[in-house]
């Protein structure tokens, strides 16, 4: 069974940067492509960045240029780093594995002006 914990949310002033951390328990992590999703109240959880198993990224339009996305296989772990950040950023930002579709339980992350 696979478990996903995020951390790192928090309030943050708008131009600040936060780095959110997904821990991946279970063996088949380092093949498994592993994205950042968000959800902000009222709207729809959708892509924000995607890294595969050899490091190939993928980003939303509204992040690229701000966001990265990047792994660590042996310690299990994905990150996102939220440099410049926007009070549209303002959601709740979950990890998936794929292909199984684990999801983590999210973490708050609230821009401010």
């Amino acid at each position: 069974q696979v478990q996903l914990v995020e951390s790192g949310g928090g309030l943050v002033q708008a131009g600040g940067s936060l780095r959110l951390s997904c821990v991946a328990s279970g063996s088949v992590f380092n093949n498994s492509l592993m994205g950042w999703y968000r959800q902000a109240p009222g709207k729809q959880r959708d892509m924000v960045a995607q890294i595969t198993g050899d490091g190939s990224t993928n980003y939303a339009d509204a992040v690229k240029g701000r966001f990265t996305i990047s792994r660590d296989n042996v310690k299990k772990t994905v990150y996102l780093q939220m440099n410049s950040l926007q009070i549209g950023d303002t959601a709740v930002y979950y990890c998936l594995q794929m292909p199984d579709r684990y999801w983590g339980q999210g973490t708050q992350v609230t821009v401010s002006s």
